[in-house]
């Protein structure tokens, strides 16, 4: 039996019932106390995400892509991606409430899963057995471990890997989104990249740069690795004017990596955007300054990007771009990543088929998610109704600039695609905005 204290409300369906002043369910996890005012929204708001049926409808709800989002409460979970324990804490989390059933309700589920571990164990060894018995022991219990462990690659309801990302043509896992000290990028790549942004300099100048960069950074990238018992979930931000009373903001808050474009606001814009960042993806001309748990992603596009990160976490850059560029920056040298130039060009050949000069940094950013999570959900993407991209922090001053040298239109054409086979959720915001 659950409890909701203290809660001034009228039961929401049959199963509940009133008792010394608590409304107690024999279905619903305990959601805490609400002390706070608006606690008939707050009770309301959790129905939602339980899938309770409440006797009151807010007009003011709609679901979307299997959420149910309100202009008044927060955002709490999604009814397809994750389960009812998920969405328990998810509700927790976001209304920042306290559970006196928390502590033993993970205690429940961390014994569940020794007992799984051990039954598996017993699998294992009676499959070993049999194996021996059939002369077969080294194929027969490898082919059985392989199938275990592929019926669990990660925690999620639904892992990108179960869901079969890789039947996508377009899809390579053997690329490698991050340079590292141990990496070596090929001339080839190299002679592809230079032309970026006309780099005049050689493929040794590049090298050498590089090995200078990995004296003052960390030489592998801090990833997450994929495990049975985690479920990486990814949430792809953009910059698009689309974000405007979206509401996105809570349920943006909720993922475990958090990816933001360029220099994207959250200030003033929390209930859209959202107030939290894991990774800021920029390149010297959009650089801003970053927390100390926010990771620097650098896209860089010519070598003076990379000289630009050396410098500008030590002595000061004093070159010259195309727009003013920061001299220092603000930010945790030990979180630094940095884009390899071979992902960007798999980007372009493989994803966008050439199109275009190259691609936009938000969409290489959302195909980089696709590589380093198995959830992926994307917010803020789009052009307007006249087909220009625009911020949602500011007016459009270029009416003609549409998407510039990128191939705008047909990276969202992806995008709609990966969004209708499923392998990613797209939250398209607005349906019509200026």
């Amino acid at each position: 039996m659950y409890i909701f204290p203290s809660l001034s409300v009228f039961p929401a369906a049959e199963e509940w019932r009133e008792e010394s002043g608590l409304f107690l369910s024999m279905k619903t996890p305990v959601l805490g106390s609400f002390s706070s005012c608006g606690k008939k929204q707050l009770y309301f708001s959790c129905v939602k995400v339980l899938n309770l049926r409440s006797p009151e409808r807010d007009e003011e709800w709609r679901e979307e892509s299997g959420l149910f989002l309100s202009m008044k409460t927060p955002v709490l979970g999604s009814f397809s991606s994750c389960g009812k324990k998920q969405l328990y804490f998810s509700c927790v989390k976001v209304l920042n409430l306290r559970s006196p059933e928390r502590d033993d309700w993970n205690h429940k589920v961390h014994t569940a899963k020794m007992k799984a571990k051990v039954r598996m164990f017993v699998v294992l060894l009676c499959v070993t057995g049999i194996c021996v018995l059939r002369g077969n022991v080294s194929r027969g219990f490898s082919e059985h471990l392989n199938q275990l462990q592929d019926t669990n690659p990660c925690a999620c309801d639904k892992c990108l890997s179960e869901d079969d990302l890789w039947s996508i043509p377009r899809f390579n896992t053997s690329v490698e989104p991050f340079l590292s000290a141990q990496y070596n990028l090929s001339e080839d790549a190299f002679n592809w990249w230079k032309r970026l942004q006309v780099e005049s300099r050689n493929f040794s100048t590049y090298k050498k740069t590089v090995d200078r960069l990995f004296e003052m950074f960390p030489s592998s990238p801090d990833v997450i690795k994929p495990s049975p018992d985690l479920c990486r979930s990814c949430a792809v931000v953009g910059n698009s004017g689309k974000l405007k009373q979206s509401r996105y903001g809570p349920l943006i808050d909720l993922h475990d990596v958090i990816i933001r474009i360029n220099h994207g606001p959250t200030k003033g814009f929390e209930a859209d955007v959202g107030t939290r960042t894991t990774h800021r993806v920029m390149y010297p001309e959009s650089a801003v300054d970053l927390d100390n748990n926010t990771h620097l992603v650098l896209f860089p596009f010519k070598i003076q990007d990379l000289e630009w990160l050396i410098k500008a976490f030590s002595t000061g850059f004093t070159g010259r771009s195309y727009v003013p560029v920061k001299s220092n920056i603000k930010a945790n040298k030990d979180l630094v990543m940095v884009i390899n130039p071979a992902f960007m060009r798999y980007v372009h050949e493989t994803w966008l088929q050439k199109k275009g000069s190259y691609p936009s940094t938000g969409f290489m950013a959302l195909i980089l998610a696709l590589h380093i999570c198995e959830e992926v959900h994307v917010f803020g993407y789009g052009a307007d109704k006249n087909g220009s991209w625009n911020h949602y922090w500011e007016k459009l001053k270029d009416t003609k600039f549409k998407t510039g040298i990128h191939p705008g239109s047909h990276e969202y054409g992806i995008i709609e695609e990966l969004a209708k086979q499923q392998k990613i959720k797209f939250f398209t915001g607005r349906r019509s905005f200026s």
